[in-house]
């Protein structure tokens, strides 16, 4: 049985205006069922970006294929679904009214568009609120209309952009559960947040971007170098002890100021380590109170790669990029 082809893949994309490349050799893949996050700084390019792969601009020069075909291509977008940021409603229709123009636009029956309505009405926390007119809404409730409309017709990739930014934190929590239930069905997403608390729990990959090209790109693992940070607390930090962690894993702080507590950071390569560093504070006799894994930090990184850092520096001379 033949694969299906990538959602996104784009070879050396290019955007310029008035001779200054907005988009600059930008080499993206993204699998069917992935939830990629697109970061970087405003002005970074990502909204040309999402315009190229959405067949809104024409690119300069590069490749992008899109659900293996062409952007341009109706039956491509027909099965694609959009939020944009800066989204511009028809106010005088009611919720309901507003998606069954849409699914009309995307080729749903009417039979379709009666049952599918309601259902992503209910979906997005809607629910009886069909009747009313979108210039009753509060920004929330349009951006909750609007993420209603980008998955109407079960398209097989959605771009959402800054799709949580009205919403409060419940509001949130089920954009998430949405984003995973598209990934569940087999949808890819294209997620542009600044929320890097959100990003960091959705998305199966991200991409840092700026000034138009990829810093760098992975999984969250791959882009900490495949390490995995502990801290750890301890009542006392013998020299043995130092040794034997300093055996498994690099140590990053170690804090001994607080009479009758140590903290330690410890990185470490692979998760079936942690049970030999507990081992380790047992065999020397020290109390263990806390042995905590944690998630790499996306907004440490995000600021690493963006700002002027030595470690910015070389990620865009690609030393380390990773596809």
């Amino acid at each position: 049985m033949t694969a299906h082809p990538p959602a996104i893949d784009t070879r050396e994309l290019r955007k310029e205006y008035r001779g200054r490349a907005v988009v600059d050799g930008l080499t993206l893949t993204v699998p069917r069922g992935e939830v990629f996050g697109f970061l970087g700084p405003n002005g970074a390019g990502k909204s040309t970006t999402v315009k190229m792969l959405l067949g809104l601009v024409q690119p300069s020069g590069g490749e992008v294929r899109v659900l293996g075909g062409s952007p341009h291509d109706p039956a491509v977008r027909a099965q694609l679904g959009f939020l944009p940021e800066q989204f511009r409603f028809q106010t005088w229709m009611t919720a309901s009214e507003f998606l069954d123009f849409h699914g009309r636009l995307a080729g749903l029956s009417a039979a379709e568009r009666r049952t599918r309505v309601p259902a992503v009405l209910d979906e997005v926390g809607l629910g009886g609120r069909g009747h009313e007119t979108l210039g009753g809404y509060s920004k929330g409730m349009l951006q909750r209309a609007g993420l209603a409309g980008a998955i109407l017709a079960r398209p097989q990739l959605v771009f959402l952009d800054e799709p949580t930014s009205a919403l409060d934190p419940i509001g949130r929590v089920e954009v998430r559960e949405i984003i995973e239930r598209l990934r569940a069905q087999g949808a890819a997403v294209f997620l542009n947040s600044h929320l890097l608390s959100e990003v960091e729990q959705v998305c199966d990959r991200v991409a840092f971007v700026k000034r138009g090209r990829v810093l760098t790109q992975g999984s969250m693992r791959e882009l900490m170098g495949g390490v995995l940070p502990v801290d750890l607390r301890v009542d006392t930090l013998s020299a043995e002890l130092l040794a034997d962690l300093g055996r498994l894993g690099e140590l990053r702080r170690t804090d001994t100021n607080t009479p009758g507590r140590a903290d330690v950071e410890l990185w470490l390569t692979r998760d079936d380590q942690i049970p030999a560093v507990a081992d380790a504070v047992h065999a020397s006799g020290a109390r263990l109170y806390a042995l905590t894994p944690r998630r790499p930090d996306l907004e440490t990184m995000f600021l690493d790669l963006i700002e002027d850092t030595p470690e910015a520096a070389r990620a865009g001379r690609g030393e380390v990029s990773r596809a």
